[in-house]
C-alpha cells in the first residue's frame, strides 16, 4: 500500500498548510536517472533550452517512421480546467503543473508520479510552465514555481520547498514593487521565470484596468529569494523613458509588464524582455506619450538589469497589442556571414528581426503615419512602426469581399454588421459608441505559444488566429455606484450587458444559477483564467458589486474606501465577430500555420490549421481555427503542433513542406506547447491537454508521451541522421 509523508509549515505571514506526496521507491529510480543522463537528451527550459527556440536536435522520430507513433504513457492529473503548460524534462523527470497549479513530478519514460506539491493555495490563473535550476556541480536542483502570486522553490528530487529560500520556500511577488500595501496589489506569474546563473528572473501578468502595479522586471536570487535587481519598466525620475509619460505616471500608472515570458543568450549574458501595455488599456488620457517601457522588446544585462538597447512594436498603445510571446534566438545569414539575431512576433502578424547585440533591424522597418483620436483627452501617437518584411502572416484589414460565405444567411448577416464598423486596418483609434475592427483580433495573430525556429534552416515556424473582433468606448457616469464599478473594471472583458465573449471571457448573465456568493467574491478577489484578481476592492464595494451581478441592479452604497479610479472613457468590451451559428464571420483560414525562410524574409509554406469537427462532416475542411500554444521543429524534419481549439487533434508536419505526416487525438484540446526529451535512447514527445476553450467540449487537465513502438524505437536510434 502506498504510504504519504505529509508536512505542515507556518508561514510568517500567517498559518498556510503545505502538503507534499512522496512516492515510496522513487529514490533508486532518481540515482538510476542520473547515471544515465549522458544517454538522455533534456527539454530544461521553457522553450526548450533559454534561447527559446522550441528546437530540438533528437532525430529518432522523423519523416519516415512518424506515422508509427503511438501513445506510450499518459498522466491524468484528475482535475478540471485546462492546460497550457509546457513541461520541462531534466534527466529522465517530467516536472509539469495541474490545472490548480500543483507541481508533479514523473517518470519521463512510463509517467509515473514520483511526487507532488500542493500549496493549499487554489490556482486559479492559467500557469503555462516552470523553471530549472542546479548548482555548477549538479548537487542542489531546484524547481521554481509559479502559484498565483507567490514563486516556490522546491527540492527537485522530493518536492519539498526549499526553507532557505524566501520565507519558508517563497517569495511574494507583490511586494518590492513600490506600492502599499502590497496585499491590495494583482499580480500572478502565469509564464515562468528565467534561470541566468544563480538568478530567477520574472515579471507576471498584471490587470488591464486601474488600480494596477507596475510591471517591473525583477531578478532574485536562487537561493536566498533576495531580490538582486529590478528595471523599472514605467520609469521613474531620471531613469532613460521618464519623459515618455505624464510627470510622476510612476506613481499611478501601471502594467507595462512581461507576462509572456523571456529569452536569454546565456553567453553574451543578456535577457530579451517583451512587455504588454499600460494600463488602462484602451483609453490613455492619463499616461500621454509614448510610455515606454510598453509594448517594448527590450535587451537587459542579466547581471545588472541593465538596459542594453530596446524598440518599441507601440507607441502608446490603445489596441492592447502586447508583445504576446517570448522572442526566438535564431542565427541568421546576412552578406554571407553568420548574425546573431532575435524574432519578435506580434499579435498584427508581424515579425520583428533584430540584430542580438545592438538591437539594429535586419529586415527595414518603417514608421507610418495614423488618424488621430477622437475621443476627447486622447492623444494617440501620430507613427507607428511596420516591419517592411517579412509580410505580415495574418491579413491586416477586413473588407466587404473578405465576410463570411459559409451561408448566403450568414453573408447577409455579416454585410449588415460590418457596414456599421469603421475597419480602416492597424493602429486606428478606438470611437465612442461605433465599433472598430481589430483584424487580426486581440487574440493576435501570434500569441503566447511563440514560434520554433530551425538553427538548420533559419526558417521560423509560427502558428496564427485569423480573425477579426470589435470594440468600443462608452463614457463613464464617473459615480461610485455598483454599476460604475462593474463598468470600469469588469465590462472591459465581459461586455456592458455582462454577456462577454464565451468561452474565453464567459457570460455572467445568470451567473447566480451558478455560483453562489462566496464563489463569485472568491473569483473577484482572486481572480480566474484570464481574468486578474481586484483585491483592492473594500468589502462594501464588493458586496455591491456581487448583488449587481446577480441582479443586475444598481443600488446605492456607502463606503469609506474611494471608488477605483474611473477613466472618462472606458471599453465597451471584447468582441468576437462570429456569425449567427457562433463560427468566425470572415472567411477561412481562421487559423494557419507559418514556415518564414528569417535569411530572406520569404515565406516556404502556409497553411490552414484545425478544423470544426461539424463542419468538416459536412464537407467544409481546412478552415483553420483560433489556436493556442506554440510549434516545436525537431532534427528529425517534423514540427509538432496541437493548439488548436476544437478538434482535439496533435499533429506532426513535414517542416519543409508543410505536409501533415500524422495525427493523434488527445482526450482534450492540446492548447500548450508540447515538448520532446530522449530517456534510455527511446525519444518522446509530450503534449498537456486540457481544453477549456471550446465551449461545447468539457475540460480536463491529462499529459500524453508519445514514442515509437519499443522495437523500432532502438533501430531509429541506430539509424537516425539529423536532416
Amino acid at each position: 500500500m502506498r504510504t504519504l509523508a505529509v508536512c505542515i509549515l507556518l508561514l510568517v505571514s500567517g498559518v498556510a498548510v503545505v502538503t507534499f506526496t512522496w512516492i515510496p521507491g522513487t529514490g533508486s529510480v532518481l540515482a538510476e536517472n542520473a547515471r544515465a543522463a549522458q544517454e538522455q537528451q533534456d527539454w530544461p527550459a521553457y522553450g526548450g533550452a533559454p534561447e527559446n527556440s522550441h528546437y530540438s536536435r533528437l532525430a529518432q522520430i522523423n519523416r519516415s517512421n512518424v506515422r508509427q507513433l503511438a501513445v506510450a504513457w499518459s498522466f491524468d492529473t484528475e482535475e478540471e480546467g485546462g492546460l497550457q503548460t509546457s513541461p520541462v524534462i531534466v534527466e529522465g523527470i517530467l516536472y509539469g503543473l495541474t490545472p490548480t497549479q500543483k507541481v508533479f513530478a514523473l517518470n519521463a519514460a512510463t509517467g509515473k508520479l514520483l511526487w507532488k506539491f500542493d500549496s493549499e493555495i487554489p490556482g486559479r490563473q492559467v500557469n503555462r510552465g516552470l523553471a530549472y535550476w542546479s548548482d555548477s556541480k549538479g548537487k542542489e536542483k531546484r524547481i521554481l514555481a509559479g502559484v498565483m502570486n507567490f514563486v516556490y522553490a522546491l527540492d527537485a528530487a522530493t518536492g519539498k520547498p526549499v526553507p532557505s529560500f524566501g520565507r519558508d520556500g517563497r517569495i511574494d511577488l507583490r511586494e518590492n514593487l513600490g506600492r502599499e500595501p502590497a496585499t491590495a496589489q494583482s499580480i500572478a506569474l502565469t509564464s515562468p521565470g528565467i534561470v541566468y546563473k544563480d538568478l530567477i528572473i520574472v515579471s507576471g501578468r498584471n490587470p488591464e484596468t486601474l488600480p494596477a502595479p507596475p510591471g517591473d522586471i525583477r531578478a532574485y536570487d536562487v537561493r536566498t529569494g533576495q531580490l538582486r535587481w529590478s528595471f523599472h519598466t514605467i520609469p521613474h525620475p531620471g531613469e532613460v523613458g521618464y519623459d515618455t509619460w505624464p510627470r510622476d505616471a510612476w506613481k499611478t500608472s501601471g502594467a507595462a509588464n512581461n507576462w509572456a515570458g523571456f529569452a536569454l543568450d546565456p553567453k553574451r549574458g543578456i535577457v530579451y524582455v517583451p512587455t504588454g501595455s499600460a494600463a488602462f488599456d484602451f483609453y490613455g488620457a492619463d499616461r500621454i506619450g509614448d510610455d515606454l517601457f510598453a509594448n517594448c522588446l527590450i535587451a537587459l544585462n542579466a547581471d545588472t538589469g541593465e538596459r542594453i538597447w530596446h524598440f518599441q512594436g507601440v507607441r502608446h498603445d490603445l489596441w492592447d497589442r502586447d508583445f504576446p510571446s517570448p522572442p526566438a534566438l535564431v542565427t541568421v545569414k546576412r552578406d554571407g556571414k553568420d548574425v546573431d539575431a532575435v524574432a519578435q512576433t506580434t499579435k498584427q502578424g508581424f515579425v520583428y528581426l533584430f540584430d542580438r547585440a545592438n538591437g539594429k533591424p535586419l529586415f527595414p522597418v518603417q514608421y507610418q503615419k495614423y488618424p488621430p483620436s477622437t475621443v476627447p483627452g486622447e492623444i494617440a501617437a501620430s507613427e507607428q512602426p511596420l516591419p517592411t518584411i517579412p509580410a505580415p502572416f495574418a491579413r491586416q484589414r477586413l473588407t466587404e469581399d473578405l465576410l463570411t460565405n459559409r451561408t448566403p444567411e450568414a453573408h447577409q448577416w455579416a454585410l449588415e454588421n460590418f457596414r456599421r464598423f469603421r475597419s480602416e486596418g492597424q493602429f486606428v483609434p478606438l470611437s465612442v459608441r461605433r465599433d472598430t475592427v481589430i483584424f487580426p483580433g486581440f487574440d493576435g495573430g501570434a500569441e503566447w505559444g511563440g514560434p520554433a525556429a530551425d538553427p538548420e534552416t533559419g526558417i521560423i515556424y509560427v502558428n496564427a488566429n485569423d480573425i477579426a473582433w470589435t470594440g468600443a468606448l462608452a463614457a463613464n457616469t464617473g459615480d461610485d455606484s455598483p454599476m460604475a464599478i462593474y463598468m470600469s473594471q469588469c465590462s472591459v472583458c465581459h461586455g456592458e450587458n455582462r454577456t462577454g465573449s464565451p468561452p474565453a471571457l464567459p457570460s455572467l448573465v445568470g451567473m447566480e444559477s451558478r455560483l453562489t456568493p462566496a464563489q463569485i467574491a472568491t473569483t473577484i478577489r482572486h481572480g480566474k483564467g484570464r481574468m486578474p484578481g481586484f483585491p483592492n476592492l473594500a468589502d462594501d464595494q464588493m458586496f455591491a458589486l456581487i448583488g449587481f451581478l446577480t441582479t443586475g441592479e444598481s443600488k446605492e452604497m456607502a463606503s469609506s474606501e474611494p471608488p477605483p479610479p474611473a477613466m472618462k472613457y472606458r471599453f465597451t468590451g471584447y468582441r468576437r465577430f462570429l456569425d449567427p451559428e457562433g463560427y468566425p464571420a470572415v472567411v477561412p483560414p481562421w487559423g494557419t500555420l507559418n514556415a518564414i525562410n528569417l535569411n530572406t524574409g520569404a515565406y516556404v509554406w502556409k497553411i490552414p490549421l484545425g478544423e470544426y469537427p461539424e463542419l468538416a462532416a459536412k464537407g467544409q475542411k481546412k478552415t483553420g481555427t483560433e489556436n493556442y500554444g506554440g510549434p516545436i521543429v525537431t532534427a528529425g524534419g517534423l514540427l509538432f503542433i496541437g493548439a488548436t481549439n476544437f478538434d482535439k487533434k496533435f499533429r506532426a508536419f513535414d517542416k519543409a513542406t508543410g505536409e501533415l505526416l500524422w495525427e493523434s487525438s488527445l482526450p482534450f484540446a492540446g492548447n500548450a506547447t508540447p515538448a520532446t526529451y530522449e530517456v534510455n535512447g527511446r525519444q518522446f514527445v509530450v503534449i498537456a491537454a486540457g481544453g477549456g476553450k471550446d465551449p461545447k467540449s468539457k475540460s480536463g487537465g491529462v499529459y500524453v508521451a508519445f514514442a515509437l513502438p519499443e522495437d523500432s524505437s532502438h533501430d531509429a536510434h541506430r539509424r537516425a541522421v539529423p536532416k
